[in-house]
This record gives C-alpha cells, structure tokens and sequence, in this order.
C-alpha cells in the first residue's frame, strides 16, 4: 500500500531490455539510479545468458524485478513483457530504455516528468544524441520538411512536437500505453519503435520530444546507405540475418494503414540501391521476397533456449 505522501507524485516504472550485454547492462542501471528523481521501480527483461544482471540490479538499490526468458524475444518482444509487466505493477508512467544507452544527466527523468505536465503530453521522449558527441543527435528527428542533426539545429526550443525516438528514455503515460497498446513481438528487433510510432500518431494523443532531456546512445547512421548523391538513404543491415528481417519488416508496416503511402517511394529507393548504385540483382530480389513476405504477414518464429527461473522480484 502507498503511504501518502508517495500517492501524491505519480509512479514510475523503468523498463529496461538487455541480451547478453552485462557491462553495459551494469552502466545503463548506474545512470538510472543516480537520477535526481529515481524510478520508483525497475524491470530489466533479460533476452540473454550471460549472467550479470540480478547483480546490476540488486546494486541500484530500488525496487525491481528481474524477467528471465527461455526464448529471445528480441526488442519488440521484451519491451512488450515488461511494460506489460510495469502496467501490473500499477505504474502511472513507463520510463523505456535500452541496454546500450543511458541518461545524460541526473536531472533527465526529472525533466521529462515536468516537460510532460507543462505540455500536457502522454507520451515524451528525450533527445536522443551520440554518446561520442552529444552535440550531434544519434538518430535525425524530422522537424516539418527537415532533417535535424544537430543540437544546435533546434536553437531555443523546449519542446519539438509530434516527434520520437520511442525506445530510447521515453516516457509512456499509462493512458498511452492503454490507448495504442504494447509492440508487436513479430518484428522483433527492426521495425517495432516505427510501428507504435504509427499507432501513436494515429491515437491523436499528444507526444514530442523534450530537448532539455537528453539520453545517450550510440550512434545509428552505419546501416542507412546514401544513394543519388546523399539526398536519400535506404536502410541495409550489414549482418545478414538482420538484412532479411528488416526488410520483411519494412515490407509489413508499409501494409498497414498510415504507413501504406511508403510502399511505392521505398520500392523506388531500394530499387536503385540494388540495381542502379550496387548492380546487385540478388540483393534486390531478396529485397522483394523479403518485404512480400512482412506484406503477408509471414513471420519466421523465435529460436527457444533451455528453460530456466522465469522471474524474480525484490
């Protein structure tokens, strides 16, 4: 039972996925419990094997609870175990994070806390920069026709509205997560912040990014390759595995209402990536028998490990 003066501010709840990334696991949950307004609780889903992470979280200090999974549900998967699991828990707020990042400063929570009061927003999400430079953002936020790359691009403003990086230290209210629900564990790494991204724009619920707020990450730019001279980019995963997947899920979501006007642009782009830029006929073909399949729905299951201890609460 919450003593009083506890009911008064709202509860938060950090959901955190980690696999097999011990030490940076330990870093993220250093700069979460150094915060100057600390969750109330935390939930780390552990995809992995490695041991390592009951420790990390008993050294924080507050509350938390430790799932362990049998199969590797990727990102998609155990940011959907445990905001379902923060939801249970009766959080107000679900702050979501990512084994390789971390708040800026100790005063990030706090802000986007007072950011959302201030602009009466559901959803918040800080800014999201390049743990090698925080002066240059890890992931380009569109403003209006714009690319933004840099901090200093955004000049005085507090707040830029309608704009995410959904994975990355936002901030859910439970109204949010209530109204567009949890992601969706088929796409499992690539793909999911897009997709709820997609049903919160169409929720009409308030969002935006607080640029005061900042979370630290490693930047995202090696995978998107540059084609007619710079202007547009196509995203191409290196590893393989990661190839195939991203395209089927890029197929999917270009199937579902919203997001349907990006099927022919991206058919373009990846076209002339294959065949005009690489003369690639096999990765273009990929391409199209990869994305035909996310268009059907045709998702290739998760491999299952060993059982062992499902959960563990402190």
């Amino acid at each position: 039972m919450r003593t009083e003066e506890t009911a008064r501010r709202p509860r938060v709840v950090c959901v955190i996925v980690t696999c097999d990334r011990a030490a940076l696991l330990r870093r993220c949950l250093e700069a979460i419990a150094s915060q100057h307004r600390r969750p109330d609780h935390l939930v780390v889903v552990d995809n992995g094997t490695e041991p390592g992470a009951a420790d990390a979280l008993a050294a924080t200090g507050i509350s938390h609870t430790l799932l362990t999974s049998e199969t590797n549900l990727g990102g998609a998967g155990g940011y959907a175990y445990g905001v379902l699991t923060a939801r249970a828990l009766g959080a107000d707020w679900v702050w979501l994070a990512d084994d390789d990042g971390r708040p800026g400063s100790q005063w990030t929570l706090g802000r986007l806390l007072m950011c959302a009061a201030d602009h009466r927003l559901d959803v918040v999400s800080p800014l999201v920069v390049d743990q090698d430079d925080p002066d240059r953002l890890a992931f380009p936020l569109r403003r209006r026709l714009t690319w933004v790359r840099h901090r200093r691009e955004l000049g005085h403003d507090v707040l830029v509205p309608d704009v995410a990086n959904l994975f990355n230290g936002a901030l859910f209210s439970a109204k949010a997560i209530d109204a567009v629900g949890v992601p969706d564990p088929r796409l499992f790494v690539r793909g999911d912040e897009v997709e709820i991204h997609r049903r919160l724009r169409r929720s009409d619920l308030r969002f935006g990014t607080c640029a005061p707020a900042t979370y630290l990450h490693p930047q995202g730019h090696e995978d998107w390759q540059p084609i007619l001279g710079g202007r547009l980019t196509v995203l191409v995963p290196r590893d393989p595995a990661r190839r195939v997947g991203t395209f089927r899920n890029l197929g999917y979501l270009t199937s579902q209402p919203g997001l349907r006007w990006r099927r022919w642009p991206d058919e373009v782009r990846y076209g002339w990536y294959f065949l005009v830029d690489q003369r690639d006929l096999s990765g273009w073909r990929l391409w199209r028998r990869a994305s035909r399949a996310g268009r059907h729905e045709q998702f290739d299951p998760p491999t299952a490990r060993a059982p062992r201890p499902r959960a563990m609460v402190a």
